[in-house]
């Protein structure tokens, strides 16, 4: 496993220390990364030296900060392996992005006789969007079940997309809750063969492996800013120019326009055409620093690195009584591991674990659908990245078997289950 340790030094808020003295250990990656000085100082920078809105102003400020804005794009571009930057559109996060793709592709192309394709594992963010506009128009929304290992076999998603000729396959990269990880381009391929347009959330993928959008071939994808090791507030929406080109703005007002009579107005070019109003400048320098940080340190470095936490903290905590892991086997998925106490609650759990200093996740982590079709109302989630430690993995199986201890009924308590 490569060696990130010393990533540790980057991430200022790593040194902080919680509850009368605990060590931190953040485990809620998967919810949202903290940021390194590079990222903070480059946002700093921003507002101390060169900030202004961007693109009409010709004093020095306005032109130093469209020039840093517009950087950051073609920065993201080759990030993600677009083919033009104009493809790459900054909205509000991944929620926006997708409700752009749904407001102005789906309101344009979607009728009453369509159908939509999801995964059962699809966040809220790739669900909800398409049911207000179901609501609105009246095309069907279908869900592919997930098999008992957790995983969703091709011959499946071959047999839906053959069945139901959906006009949208939209779709998670990866799991939010189960690590799952699924063939992205092997899907797509699919799914073009039944002319299908498909959508792709990688905002699980894009932080953790290397995302080249031509291999992939989707016709849209987005990630978030603040999963990325990025700021709060923006997102990428990547679509191919083509699509972009005969899509109409979501958003009207300044930026997206080129001319505006008191008859109608004409839209800007890409990707202006789709970031109506003041951008998010600062975030979008910020979300350069972010990804530069990242292709540094590499990518696959990173996967290898979290997947062997992920794996060591999975082993310890299958040997405990009364603990299930939700998920697919180590190895088969991201840096996410998932469980269940038998006689506690996630949110105790949660309250237990910040108590020792572990930041973990509980819920239904925005798929409650999933949850549903998986017996559960909750879960505890422990999701790692680049700057966590094998330490920190097995803090977190000791403290859960303490918790699992502390909540199971006098009589029936053992620590571990027998090899």
């Amino acid at each position: 496993m490569p060696s990130l340790t010393h990533c540790r030094d980057d991430f200022p808020i790593l040194k902080r220390s919680v509850h009368d003295g605990v060590p931190l250990a953040f485990l809620d990656n998967a919810a949202s990364t903290q940021r390194p000085l590079s990222v903070i100082n480059a946002i700093s920078e921003c507002y101390e030296k060169y900030y202004a809105n961007v693109h009409r102003g010709i004093h020095t400020l306005s032109e130093e900060s469209t020039e840093r804005y517009e950087r950051s794009r073609k920065t993201v571009a080759s990030f993600i392996g677009a083919k033009h930057d104009h493809e790459v559109v900054y909205t509000a996060g991944a929620t926006a992005a997708i409700n752009t793709v749904a407001r102005s592709w789906g309101g344009q192309n979607l009728k009453p006789t369509d159908t939509v394709l999801l995964t059962i594992a699809e966040h809220h963010a790739n669900i909800v969007p398409w049911q207000q506009l179901a609501a609105e128009i009246g095309f069907k929304i279908e869900y592919l079940p997930l098999q008992d290992d957790f995983q969703l076999e091709t011959n499946a998603v071959r047999e839906a997309l053959e069945s139901y000729q959906p006009k949208l396959f939209a779709f998670t990269a990866a799991s939010n809750v189960l690590g799952t990880s699924f063939p992205v381009a092997e899907w797509t391929a699919l799914a073009h063969q039944q002319g299908s347009t498909v959508l792709v959330d990688a905002a699980q993928a894009a932080p953790h492996q290397s995302i080249n959008v031509q291999a992939w071939n989707a016709d849209f994808l987005v990630f978030s800013g603040h999963k990325v090791c990025g700021p709060t507030g923006i997102g990428v929406l990547h679509g191919k120019e083509q699509l972009l080109e005969q899509m109409p703005p979501f958003l009207g007002g300044g930026g997206m326009i080129s001319r505006v009579t008191t008859e109608g107005f004409e839209t800007a070019a890409l990707p202006d055409k789709f970031e109506a109003g003041t951008p998010p400048i600062s975030e979008a320098i910020g979300l350069e620093a972010a990804v530069k940080y990242l292709t540094e340190i590499g990518l696959k470095n990173i996967e290898e690195h979290e997947k062997t936490l992920a794996r060591h903290a999975e082993h310890g905590l299958r040997q405990i009584d009364g603990v299930s892991v939700i998920g697919p086997q180590s190895g088969e998925k991201t840096g996410i591991v998932s469980f269940v106490l038998s006689h506690a609650h996630a949110h105790d759990v949660a309250h237990s674990l910040s108590d020792r200093g572990i930041a973990a996740r509980a819920g239904h982590h925005c798929t409650m659908p999933l949850h549903h079709a998986l017996g559960l109302t909750a879960t505890t989630r422990a999701s790692f990245y680049l700057y966590n430690t094998l330490e920190e993995a097995e803090h977190l199986v000791h403290s859960v078997a303490e918790i699992q201890q502390k909540f199971t009924p006098t009589g029936r308590r053992r620590r571990r289950r027998k090899q």
